[in-house]
């Protein structure tokens, strides 16, 4: 009787301890390597917050290129005086403003990059208006803004930009008369909870934001604090905007953003003087005559003021009144009214 055959018993392959050793020792490298780069993301960024510093006097921002000024120098036919007083402006510190119309979705990423490079280059700020709100205007002269559904994306779209320059001192002035004309337009809510989403999507290192706050000839103090205090935001912000798009005095301008600040518990404030140099207009906001530019970006401030501003961009119509075309297009009589004993 023949005995079965013997098993062999098939061990594992020994994998040689050397190459264990070395395995580990890269992978512990790689996270090593991991951990520095995070803790030195981590230091970065809060260098960036710790280094940030607000708007204050002597800031200055950049004249953009991408302004209409320029644009119309080299585009629209003009007499001298026009033309003079354009190149004028062009030259000028200024806010650019953002709206769907100009930078759509898609594109406008890329121009708040390009207005962020521009400043790094010249060592300045950047000042940007968001200008696309649902019914911004509530059917005024300025009209329109994006739907509900695209709102969120065109300004995620933007705070992704802003995000990119943590070193970089970015101002930006939200939705101007968005507020002060809640009244107005109604379905406090809903626009309620578009500028919530705005400065959440828009907050970043070394960004202020400025939401609107009026001017002085509008509302009162008590009413304009009381509706800024409807849109639950006042506490996420830098401060308030006042006098956007307006010819109030600057004089009258502090006073009235000292009594919203003491009604808002200490926020601060920005001051559009871009078109109020002889401040003669009264009651009239669109496009009245007889009008000079104000003093320069970074001219005055204080405790409550963090500066002044040319917010609106003088030489831009204020709509379809007083002989002007439509609003935001670029009005070269104006443009050489504004500046007639100042350039």
């Amino acid at each position: 009787m023949s005995s079965s055959p013997r098993r062999r018993i098939l061990s594992p392959r020994r994998v040689p301890r050397r190459g264990i050793v070395i395995a580990v020792i890269v992978l512990a490298a790689v996270i090593v390597v991991g951990a520095i780069a995070a803790v030195g993301i981590a230091v970065t960024q809060g260098v960036h917050a710790m280094l940030a510093q607000p708007p204050a006097v002597g800031t200055t921002v950049i004249a953009p290129q991408q302004s209409k000024a320029r644009i119309a120098l080299e585009n629209l036919p003009m007499d001298a005086d026009a033309t003079a007083g354009t190149t004028y402006l062009a030259g000028q510190p200024t806010a650019y403003w953002l709206t769907p119309e100009q930078d759509p979705i898609g594109t406008v990423g890329a121009t708040v990059l390009d207005l962020i490079a521009q400043a790094r280059d010249q060592n300045r700020a950047t000042a940007m208006v968001v200008y696309g709100l649902p019914d911004r205007d509530c059917g005024n002269h300025s009209a329109g803004g994006l739907s509900p559904a695209d709102y969120p994306r065109w300004v995620a779209e933007i705070g992704k930009a802003l995000k990119t320059a943590p070193d970089q001192q970015k101002i930006i002035i939200l939705e101007p008369d968005s507020i002060a004309l809640t009244s107005e337009c109604g379905d406090v809510a809903t626009r309620a909870g578009f500028l919530s989403g705005a400065v959440d999507a828009l907050s970043s290192t070394a960004t202020w934001i400025y939401i609107d706050g009026g001017h002085s000839a509008w509302h009162s103090p008590d009413e304009m604090a009381q509706l800024i205090r409807q849109m639950g935001i006042i506490d996420r912000v830098r401060g308030v905007a006042t006098n956007v798009s307006n010819y109030q005095s600057t004089y009258d301008e502090f006073a009235y953003a000292h009594a919203l600040s003491d009604r808002l518990g200490g926020t601060h404030a920005i001051i559009d003087t871009s078109r109020n140099g002889v401040a003669t207009a009264g009651a009239t906001w669109c496009n009245p005559s007889g009008q000079r530019v104000g003093d320069a970006t970074g001219t005055f401030g204080d405790d409550v003021v963090d500066t002044n501003l040319w917010i609106k961009p003088p030489g831009e119509s204020d709509g379809v009144c007083n002989g002007g075309p439509a609003a935001g297009l670029w009005w070269p009589a104006a443009a050489a009214e504004l500046t007639s004993g100042v350039r």
